[in-house]
């Protein structure tokens, strides 16, 4: 039997391609057909993520000859939980629409499985959070796992 995908393509493909611009974009701009091809990811599907990524603030385009995307800032000062809140992917586990103490169920009661997504939610947020753009391109990764204890 095969498991629900937390993370949806949107997200996983906004990683991605932001790890290949961080390894590629030291020597400037790069642009979304390097990406795709590197990646393969269509360029439309890279359009519609690198506009979310730049309202987020964490590309910047660079328009002419040459142009093409760079890191807004340092590949050390992006987790990968922001890339993932840009691109609109949730890590929440639970189907409760609120936070409050009004739950999912039709009497307005939370589920009895409710502590046990939101707090799964919570810890693979910390984990992203944990997580730098930096670390992913340079294959720190399994350390980050490792350094990580689950409280």
């Amino acid at each position: 039997m095969r498991g629900k995908v937390i993370l949806g393509t949107k997200a996983r493909y906004a990683v991605m391609a932001m790890v290949e611009l961080a390894r590629r974009g030291m020597g400037g701009p790069v642009n979304l057909a390097e990406l795709a091809e590197a990646q393969e990811i269509t360029v439309p599907y890279l359009e519609q993520i690198f506009n979310k990524l730049r309202r987020g603030g964490l590309v910047k385009s660079v328009r002419g000859p040459g142009g093409g995307y760079v890191l807004a800032r340092q590949a050390a000062q992006i987790p990968v939980s922001d890339i993932v809140q840009a691109v609109d992917e949730s890590l929440k586990m639970t189907r409760c629409s609120n936070h409050g103490e009004t739950g999912c169920m039709a009497s307005k009661a939370r589920c009895l499985t409710h502590d046990l997504w939101d707090g799964l939610g919570r810890q693979i947020h910390d984990y992203l959070h944990a997580v730098s753009l930096a670390d992913v391109a340079a294959g720190r990764v399994k350390d980050k796992a490792l350094a990580i204890q689950v409280i």
